[in-house]
């Protein structure tokens, strides 16, 4: 059981990079030569590197980063209120108020932003929006906030089963090992897509979303140590 625990893990941080890849060239398609981001601190200033398309560009990337990272947040926010039902310890249904409460108030903010500079409602994620990854990226549509939820590995939810986790044997286990790899795809955009942003409101949320993500991770690996004996990464 443990290899095939640890063989599953393996595969979704495979699949998982393999998306942030594709994720992160459509903010930033120059990144192809950007620096390593696992090499690199997210508190660690990163080069600017344009895109080559002027202000539009510029529009582009702040346009796509809110379309990418409204889905990524509802995926997190699914997570933490089946947490407050199924989590066993109050550390984990404290972490999951905290992250339905601000990445809540920052959907909120983005959509305002998006109607504001771009003239229009936030468009769905998906094929034919103008925002999918193109063929053979495996992209799926159902971003749904009810039951049966699944966020296929093209999506910005990031290899997150929502039934998987409501049958989860362990919960606060689970929750653990499929949020820290959520925080750390939501922590890559953020921090690439700071390279490419007009908007300054826009990119001090950013940082703030790098900032306090990785702090969540951190707490998340440090109870998974405690609790369970190994990092949960």
């Amino acid at each position: 059981m443990a290899f095939r625990s640890t063989h599953t893990g393996r595969i979704r941080q495979t699949w998982a990079g393999l998306a942030a890849a594709a994720l992160l060239l459509m903010v930033h398609p120059s990144a192809q030569s950007a620096p390593d981001p696992a090499a690199t601190p997210p508190s660690a200033p990163v080069p600017r590197m344009g895109l080559g398309g002027g202000a539009m560009a510029q529009r582009s990337a702040d346009a796509s980063f809110i379309v990418m990272m409204i889905p990524h947040h509802q995926g997190a926010i699914a997570m933490a209120e089946l947490a407050l039902s199924r989590a066993r310890r109050p550390e984990i249904k404290a972490l999951a108020q905290r992250i339905i409460a601000s990445q809540s108030r920052e959907i909120t903010q983005m959509r305002q932003w998006y109607r504001q500079w771009f003239g229009t409602d936030v468009p769905a994620w998906g094929i034919g929006s103008g925002y999918g990854m193109g063929p053979g990226m495996g992209m799926g549509q159902s971003m749904g906030m009810g039951g049966g939820m699944v966020m296929g590995w093209g999506m910005p939810g990031m290899g997150t089963s929502l039934e998987a986790l409501k049958s989860a044997p362990d919960f606060d286990r689970a929750f653990i090992e499929q949020m820290i790899p959520h925080h750390r795809m939501g922590v890559m955009m953020a921090s690439h897509a700071e390279w490419n942003t007009q908007h300054p409101q826009l990119r001090e949320l950013e940082a703030a979303m790098v900032r306090v993500q990785s702090q969540e991770i951190e707490q998340m690996a440090q109870w998974y140590r405690q609790w369970f004996g190994t990092s949960g990464s």
